[in-house]
């Protein structure tokens, strides 16, 4: 069970292998339980912390590079033939703990930020079944995080999430759907609570102007766009409107009867 704490080229007899040459960093543990698994990291990375466990066979790691972002703080448990991939630029204020079994993957995107105490868990852990047909009711699925999204403090993405490239968390909540871009989702379950947004990473307080009013206060990113899909928040749906439309008509004919007598 070979245990790694340096960052640098590897491979052994079973198949486990690192793929590095960037500088060397702190905090880092890879375990290797199984066979045939694979961790490639970008030369350009900044990690602060990696602990990385193959428990199983055919598990992939990626992580990408970084141009000035903060470092990438995570745990992480990959499963039998599982994939996390970690795009460019992805930030982590503390550890981000991720987990992907069964086959799952776990794709995150360029430039996403993570901000403290989140978890990605394509996997429940432990098994739960359905005791008429002993089916499982709870396997694992993939996540997919779009580029440039914000997740709030103690956000939570589950198994079968796909968040849209854009958009944000809410502090505290549970994303267990898609979520479509350039917007904000909050809340058990996460739902949409405003759509066409854009946010930037200047800090507030860190970075000049510290009033920031408006777009003129800050450098746009490639990432301003409208939200795709139908928003309810500015309509109703055609079945809703035909549903209103139809009760109102019904009201106009009882009172038109009721004039009539």
């Amino acid at each position: 069970m070979p245990i790694i704490h340096e960052l640098s080229t590897y491979a052994d007899e079973r198949g486990n292998s690192i793929s590095y040459q960037g500088r060397q960093e702190k905090g880092i543990r890879v375990k290797f339980t199984g066979s045939n698994n694979t961790v490639t990291i970008d030369p350009r990375a900044r990690i602060e912390s990696l602990i990385v466990d193959f428990d199983c066979n055919n598990g992939v790691l990626r992580i990408g590079g970084n141009d000035g972002a903060p470092p990438l703080r995570a745990a992480i448990r990959v499963g039998q033939d599982s994939v996390v991939s970690i795009g460019r630029n992805v930030s982590m204020t503390s550890v981000c703990a991720m987990s992907a079994t069964e086959g799952a993957h776990i794709t995150i995107g360029d430039d996403v930020m993570f901000a403290s105490e989140n978890q990605v868990r394509a996997d429940d852990g432990h098994p739960i079944f359905d005791v008429r047909t002993g089916l499982r009711a709870n396997p694992a699925r993939s996540i997919t995080i779009g580029a440039h999204v914000w997740l709030g403090r103690a956000a939570v993405v589950l198994g079968g999430a796909k968040i849209g490239s854009g958009s944000v968390i809410g502090y505290g909540s549970i994303v267990t759907k898609s979520v479509p871009n350039n917007c904000i989702a909050a809340g058990v379950p996460a739902k949409i609570v405003r759509r066409d947004i854009a946010w930037e990473r200047p800090h507030l307080s860190l970075v000049a102007p510290f009033y920031k009013p408006d777009a003129s206060t800050i450098t746009k990113s490639s990432y301003w766009h409208l939200t795709e899909g139908p928003s309810r928040a500015r309509g109703l749906g055609t079945r809703q409107l035909l549903r209103r439309v139809g009760t109102r008509l019904i009201h106009q004919l009882r009172r038109v009867r009721g004039s009539a007598r």
